[in-house]
């Protein structure tokens, strides 16, 4: 049974850390303010504004902030500034203890798929996959996707629609809702972090900047080690900036995917909003959804 971390009420603290990328802190101010505007505080991390190389920080420093986050009990929730890369060379190091018994929401998607897949298979917490500080300025705070964050952490149930695509595989399921990024959920496969038995379960998958013959390759990953066996559901979210070689590969990027997903016979939906996008809504890792893919695709938890 999955655990769901209490929901947030005004006047909560919210924790905002950078565990991977480094961020300008003035990326961040429109997101501070929203959340102040919202009738959150707002604690900042030390990794905010830091820079270490291509990082927010030495993987110390960024361990430690990250700790120091999740061990604060005034902290209700964790919002990941950016995604980007580092959060695989800590993620052995992090002492989950205080945070299995008061667990909070942690939120964010591209390389914080690190941290949603690894609590959900080793601890059974539910995690918030959704828009980051970044997406405050990008999108307009107010648009339904970055609002659809706000709904989330207060408790609010949701129920979201996108168009049909010609690709989609009709039907219907319900169960856990899991997944992330392609790259990271394929990098994690043999590790402690990686999503298990995922029998029943729904998937939702979405990447971008990778080269097409590289989704080739990641969904081959996927289909050896067994990870797209015996799903509910799969949800294909945004596939953006897609790269090609200078030989075209031959085939675009729903295509590919489609082409390993024809001996599968549970639904399938492609371009649902969700990815490095503006269109990107907030969705609970690990509680259970239900999944409608008919003349129109509707995902509700």
């Amino acid at each position: 049974m999955i655990k769901i971390p209490p929901y947030l009420q005004i006047g909560d603290t919210i924790g905002i850390v950078c565990p991977a990328g480094y961020m300008p802190y003035q990326n961040a101010e429109t997101c501070i303010n929203t959340l102040i505007e919202w009738g959150f505080k707002v604690k900042v991390g030390n990794t905010l504004g830091h820079q270490f190389n291509y990082f927010s920080g030495t993987d110390a420093e960024r361990l430690a902030d990250l700790q120091t986050m999740l061990d604060d009990n005034d902290v209700k929730a964790i919002l990941c500034g950016r995604g980007g890369f580092g959060l695989s060379r800590i993620i052995d190091s992090l002492n989950f203890d205080v945070f299995v018994q008061k667990p909070k929401w942690i939120i964010g998607f591209s390389d914080v798929t690190i941290l949603h897949a690894h609590i959900h298979s080793q601890f059974g917490i539910a995690t918030l996959h959704a828009p980051m500080a970044a997406a405050f300025n990008v999108g307009g705070f107010k648009d339904e996707y970055v609002q659809s964050l706000r709904n989330v952490i207060l408790g609010h149930s949701y129920s979201y629609s996108c168009k049909a695509h010609p690709l989609n595989k009709k039907g219907e399921a319900e169960g856990e809702l899991i997944g992330g990024n392609l790259c990271l959920v394929a990098h994690l496969i043999g590790s402690p972090s990686s999503y298990t038995n995922t029998k029943g379960k729904i998937l939702f998958l979405e990447d971008v900047g990778e080269y097409l013959y590289n989704i080739d390759r990641l969904f081959i990953q996927l289909k050896r080690s067994g990870l797209l066996n015996n799903l509910a559901a799969l949800i294909i979210g945004g596939f953006t900036d897609m790269k090609d070689t200078v030989i075209p590969y031959g085939s675009d990027v729903y295509s590919i995917i489609s082409n390993h997903l024809s001996n599968y016979d549970y639904p399938v939906c492609f371009n649902f909003p969700v990815g490095h996008q503006t269109n990107n809504y907030a969705l609970k890792v690990g509680a259970i959804h239900k999944l409608s893919i008919q003349n129109e695709v509707k995902v509700s938890g």
